[in-house]
C-alpha cells in the first residue's frame, strides 16, 4: 500500500467531496478497501430492500479506493467494466458494507472484487467485479500528493 487512508480521505475531500456524502472509507490495506454505505430512504426501491444502483455505488467507490491506495493519487483512474451478481436480498434500512480486494494491478488495468453484504449479516448479498483503467503517465498531469 501506498497512500494512506487519511491521505486518500483528504484527496477525496478536496477533489470529490460529494463521494463521502454516502459511503465512509473503514479501512485500506495493501490490495484492499471496506467501505460502508450510509442507507436511508432514497435507497430502498419497491419491497423495502436496497436497489441495485446503491450496491454498484458502494462497490464501485470501494474499488476507486483500493486502487488509490495501491498507485496513489491518479484522481483520472476511471471504471471500465462492472459486473454485478445479486445473492439475496439485503437488509432493508440497513447499512451495507463492501469488501475490495484488487486481484490484479497492471500498468494500465486494474481488476477487483468486491462482496457486499448487509451489516447485520455475515452472508454476502451481492458480488461484484469491475476493472478501472490508469491513464497514461503523459496524462496524468501534476501528481496530488
Amino acid at each position: 500500500m501506498k497512500i494512506s487512508q487519511i491521505e486518500i480521505e483528504q484527496f477525496l475531500l478536496k477533489e470529490f467531496p460529494q463521494s463521502l456524502e454516502k459511503c465512509v472509507i473503514e479501512e485500506v490495506v495493501p490490495k484492499g478497501a471496506t467501505m460502508r454505505c450510509i442507507v436511508n430512504n432514497d435507497d430502498l426501491r419497491p419491497g423495502g430492500t436496497i436497489s441495485g444502483p446503491t450496491m454498484m455505488m458502494l462497490a464501485d467507490f470501494a474499488l476507486y479506493v483500493a486502487i488509490l491506495g495501491e498507485i496513489g493519487l491518479v484522481g483520472l483512474t476511471v471504471t471500465t467494466n462492472m459486473n454485478i451478481n445479486f445473492l439475496r436480498k439485503p437488509s432493508g434500512g440497513k447499512d451495507i458494507r463492501g469488501q475490495c480486494k484488487l486481484m490484479k494491478v497492471g500498468k494500465t488495468l486494474v481488476v477487483g472484487e468486491v462482496w457486499i453484504y448487509s451489516v447485520d449479516s455475515p452472508d454476502p448479498v451481492a458480488h461484484v467485479v469491475g476493472s478501472y483503467s490508469i491513464p497514461p503517465q503523459r496524462d496524468l498531469g501534476p501528481k496530488v500528493s
